[in-house]
């Protein structure tokens, strides 16, 4: 029976309640459970889990609504008793904090005078309300959240172009300013190369390898998925290779794309050309053969690193950097397992696997209908669980194990799967030992599978550093003492899972040819962008709590704008009282 608990008033950020939805979830009795604030697009997703009820209609945005489905109706007082201990632990931790806390941009701007930069994580459709709010009090602003819909993209980024800032995002996952990691970031060495990315994950991938490569970063700017995509333009990719291109403490430049619009790559290709330092990039999916002039191109992130680290090392460049670097594991598998089950939480990891899966098989193009896919071909799949169909309503599985181990069983359910290839990303923001949560699953996997006569094989990538909040020693230790295969990199990882299956990608070798010319591109970057790659940051963290904590501990200030939908989240009051503002 379905039981609903509406607390009026009571705002809590979503992180918190999926987190705290897990816990219940787990408790004797409660069959199904649901925490959230009673928003609209929250309701959505009640019904889509079987769980709304008529109690929920009336629930404002900021009502924190619980639906439980449970046979013992006195497992009510037992879960109300579980909220308010976990709510009481969380005001416990708040109570603790080294700095201060406020409710409004003013307050936030009295806190903090010299703020220069946003972090907005609230929900997606008060997303670009805020940031225009930031960038009217000339604050540079970083968008976590995502469902902001294009045009409301396009015009926030136009008017920070026009007030020389930078707006990176929306769904932008990673910054680094001057050593300070924002939102899902990991920890690396200062250094003299600077990344820009439209892409989280990637740049995770490569600023970690720079790392390990004994090199260091100046900056990594996220530009958001979308920002070379047509309706976009490249506005924040632009600005900020500007940006990077005059900036003193940077040498070589490094630039990660998803898959961008012709015209855009066009137009972001033509400015790489007229940037006298070395830069470095890949667009992912696509396959070069030669590097041209000053600007050298990547097959794959590892690489992307590789050859930055060369060149501002003032190392020769290699015609080849995309072999297999360790020797293959030995495997005894059955006749009918010849596939590869690829779960990834980080989606660009995911494409890159998809990408040279389908160049080891010469798949060319794939097509694959089913939301999430990367590739689904002859039983090979790749699959981003960071995708937003497995995330409603549930925490990202970088925060989260429970979605990735459901995928781990229904792979191993599979009698051709030979090999889960899967990644653990580790920094700020993510789980605090996520080797740790995903072994019980491992380890039963390969138990039943054992016991049915059959071997099923894990490959793992751990992307991160020595200095990220979870020691990456002790990462792999657990992994690999539960047989998990551990690769440097993701590159690496997929190369290796394929040659377990006797399959080898083919790469060619790369020499630099001469560029073409190109039109003279003027430089000039504004005195808000300089002193943002020249000083620490000063952010208004509006929204999740959590990521106070990498700007703290790596020299940053930051006041917390602890946000609550404006007149309950009613659109058409919230209108009205920007007008009268």
């Amino acid at each position: 029976m379905l039981y609903t608990i509406v607390k009026q008033n009571s705002y809590q950020d979503s992180v918190n309640l999926m987190l705290l939805t897990n816990k219940i979830s787990t408790m004797e009795g409660v069959n199904k459970v649901q925490v959230m604030m009673g928003t609209p697009a929250n309701k959505d997703i009640f019904k889509t889990a079987g769980l709304f009820t008529e109690e929920l209609e009336g629930a404002a945005s900021n009502d924190m609504c619980i639906v439980l489905d449970t046979d013992q109706e006195e497992k009510i007082q037992e879960v109300l008793d579980e909220v308010d201990n976990y709510l009481s632990n969380q005001a416990i931790s708040a109570g603790k904090e080294s700095f201060e806390t406020v409710n409004s941009w003013d307050k936030a701007v009295n806190a903090l005078p010299d703020a220069n930069i946003a972090i907005i994580s609230t929900p997606g459709q008060y997303a670009a309300e805020e940031a225009e709010k930031a960038l009217d009090r000339d604050m540079h602003v970083m968008i976590f959240s995502d469902n902001v819909t294009t045009e409301d993209e396009r015009r926030i980024k136009e008017k920070a172009h026009e007030k020389g800032l930078l707006v990176m995002g929306p769904d932008a996952g990673t910054v680094i300013v001057s050593g300070v990691p924002l939102a899902f970031a990991n920890v690396v060495k200062t250094g003299k190369i600077g990344v820009i990315g439209a892409s989280g994950t990637g740049i995770q991938e490569v600023t970690t390898e720079i790392d390990r490569l004994g090199a260091g970063v100046s900056h990594a700017i996220g530009t958001g998925g979308r920002d070379l995509s047509d309706k976009i333009g490249a506005i924040t990719m632009l600005d900020g290779l500007k940006a990077l291109a005059q900036h003193n403490q940077t040498e070589v430049i490094t630039l990660i794309s998803k898959p961008p619009a012709k015209e855009v790559r066009d137009e972001v290709v033509s400015l790489l050309h007229s940037i006298s330092k070395p830069v470095v990039a890949i667009f992912l999916g696509e396959e070069p053969h030669n590097h041209e002039g000053n600007v050298y191109y990547a097959n794959t992130l590892e690489e992307t690193a590789a050859l930055a680290v060369d060149l501002v090392k003032g190392n020769p460049i290699k015609p080849n950097y995309n072999h297999l670097e360790d020797e293959v594991p030995a495997v005894d598998l059955k006749p009918e397992q010849k596939t590869i089950k690829g779960l990834y939480s980080g989606g660009t990891l995911g494409y890159e696997a998809a990408t040279l899966i389908s160049r080891g098989l010469n798949l060319g193009e794939t097509e694959h209908d089913q939301a999430g896919y990367l590739l689904n071909a002859n039983g090979f799949e790749v699959i981003d669980l960071g995708d937003d169909v497995y995330t409603q309503g549930k925490p990202h599985p970088m925060i989260d194990p429970d979605t990735r181990i459901q995928f781990f069983q229904k792979a191993a359910q599979d009698e051709s799967t030979a090999v889960i290839l899967f990644d653990v990303v580790l920094g700020y923001g993510a789980h605090d030992d996520m080797a740790g949560a995903l072994l019980p699953g491992i380890e039963k996997i390969q138990n039943e599978t054992k016991a049915a006569g059959r071997n099923i094989y894990f490959v793992a990538t751990i992307c991160g550093t020595d200095q990220d909040p979870q020691n990456i020693d002790e990462q792999k230790a657990k992994l690999e003492k539960a047989g998990v295969i551990i690769r440097d990199s993701n590159n690496q990882a997929t190369l290796t899972a394929l040659a377990m299956l006797g399959i080898q990608v083919e790469e060619g070798t790369k020499e630099v040819v001469p560029a073409k010319e190109t039109a003279t591109v003027e430089f000039t970057v504004s005195e808000a962008i300089e002193k943002l790659l020249n000083e620490k940051p000063s952010v208004v963290n509006v929204g999740l709590k959590k990521f106070t904590e990498s700007v703290t501990a790596n020299g940053g200030r930051v006041v917390q704008y602890d946000w609550r939908p404006v007149a309950g989240g009613n659109p058409r009051l919230r209108k009205i009282l920007s007008l009268l503002k």
